[in-house]
């Protein structure tokens, strides 16, 4: 890899000085964004769907830093499908260098539209090696999207402004999560899948399901009241309908625009949860006019949580992060999966996917965990995790807590792909083929989350 992930005395480039409260200063935060809209002829997820033809609505990274517990916290969501392996540890590095402080202080997410880039670096370099197979992403635009986000943290930096209040709110969603893996046989094992869109009456009469019907939102307020940040978090595939190469940030990313519309002076941001088995399909016919009903029920959540919302006094901020790197599946192997890059026979999925997957076995070698970490504010908490989690794992999370303050953000780095809990593998479906790791996974993630949580630290007081 061209920049290690946490190797941070090693590292050259962009460097700035960040605010950097005392133990006595209070605590500060300094809102960023920035447009990282592909252009016309980008590859679309991978490269496995029809590329860029139109822009419906522009794609950002939103992010922001918080000041005053130790050294500078940093959190980012960006409008993409994915950022996988070196990729997301460019990110990490690039943000943590503009903000002055250390990767393991930086936490990035994807929102996981589809109709937007999903980058791997291990994984182009694969599939560059074959002609015939299309550019999973282009290198000078990811690194202006690299130096755009680092301008504009830099930028916010001498604008931060105290924060005194913190609120932690939830509101029940109806009519958008389902889970997509309820149709099963006498012996559990899964039938058919009730994917992003769905159009089977019978699939469609079936049950949600388990899911997380609530809308979670914390906010931070500045001294006079005012709500400057507030991040929504909320666990289903975000997508109503793609492949059609039209770019946009699709119903969450619209719902979460529209508020930021109606309420400019608050910068709001909003995460994805553990959405490996979830998504819209119940109540998602793939049509423009359940785009929209899609859009208002999440926005009707985003209104309907912060009317909860409760301000008080910030006294305590903690950061906390566990190390994991969970074995891949022996097989297949390093060498069957280069034959099935360069197999022309093959579909574009079929010959593109192997890409990646060959990306996560350089990973696994290379011995670079994933950073999984949790923001305490108060007696909330947020958990930052990997992959494409079960929903099995938030609910787990949440459950650790009796009052229930965890919200939870996956899609954090998507290099193993799929992470199904130990008891889905026998069961198949899409999901469990498309996991990078064997059931042994569980456990590792289980733990950490655990640790996480439970684990007694010195945070921050004011």
């Amino acid at each position: 890899m061209s920049q290690p992930s946490d190797n941070w005395s090693g590292l050259s480039g962009r460097e700035t000085q960040a605010p950097r409260a005392d133990d006595t200063a209070g605590f500060s935060i300094a809102p960023f964004r920035c447009d990282i809209t592909p252009p016309l002829g980008h590859a679309l997820l991978g490269g496995w769907i029809e590329p860029a033809r139109a822009i419906d609505d522009n794609l950002e990274a939103i992010g922001y830093v918080l000041l005053g517990a130790g050294a500078p916290i940093v959190v980012c969501v960006l409008d993409w499908a994915g950022l996988l392996n070196e990729a997301h540890q460019r990110w990490r590095t690039t943000l943590a260098l503009a903000a002055g402080t250390s990767p393991d202080r930086v936490a990035v997410h994807c929102v996981h539209q589809h109709n937007t880039p999903f980058v791997c670096p291990d994984a182009r370099a694969a599939a560059a090696r074959h002609a015939d197979l299309p550019e999973m992403y282009d290198l000078e635009f990811f690194e202006r999207c690299l130096d755009r986000a680092a301008h504009a943290l830099q930028n916010a930096l001498p604008r931060h402004q105290p924060v005194t209040h913190v609120a932690h709110g939830e509101a029940r969603v109806n009519g958008v999560a389902s889970n997509r893996r309820v149709d099963r046989g006498p012996d559990g094992r899964i039938q058919e899948m009730r994917l992003s869109s769905c159009t089977d009456p019978r699939l469609i009469a079936l049950p949600d399901g388990t899911i997380d019907p609530m809308l979670q939102t914390i906010a931070y307020y500045a001294p006079d009241g005012r709500k400057v940040v507030a991040c929504h978090y909320y666990a289903t595939h975000p997508m109503s309908y793609y492949r059609d190469g039209r770019v946009t940030s699709d119903f969450c990313g619209t719902a979460r625009k529209r508020r930021q519309a109606a309420d400019p002076d608050c910068t709001h941001l909003y995460f994805t949860g553990c959405a490996g088995n979830i998504s819209a399909g119940k109540y998602n016919d793939g049509s423009p006019a359940a785009r929209v009903t899609l859009t208002e029920r999440i926005h009707a959540g985003m209104m309907a949580a912060e009317a909860t919302l409760v301000p008080e006094p910030l006294t305590d901020v903690d950061w906390r992060t566990e190390h994991v790197l969970p074995p891949p599946l022996p097989l297949p192997t390093a060498a069957e999966l280069e034959v099935a890059i360069a197999d022309s026979q093959r579909t574009l999925a079929e010959r593109l996917v192997p890409a990646f997957r060959l990306g996560w076995l350089r990973r696994f070698e290379q011995d670079t965990p994933f950073v999984l970490s949790c923001l305490q504010l108060n007696t909330s908490s947020v958990v930052h995790l990997p992959g494409e989690m079960f929903i099995e794992y938030q609910l787990r999370a949440r459950a650790l807590r009796r009052d229930g303050r965890v919200a939870v953000a996956a899609y954090g780095d998507d290099g193993l792909w799929y992470v199904p809990t130990k008891a889905e593998y026998p069961m198949g479906g899409y999901e469990v083929s498309a996991a990078f790791c064997g059931d042994d996974v569980d456990a590792i993630m289980t733990a950490a989350i655990e640790k996480l949580l439970k684990v007694e630290s010195a945070p921050t007081r004011r």
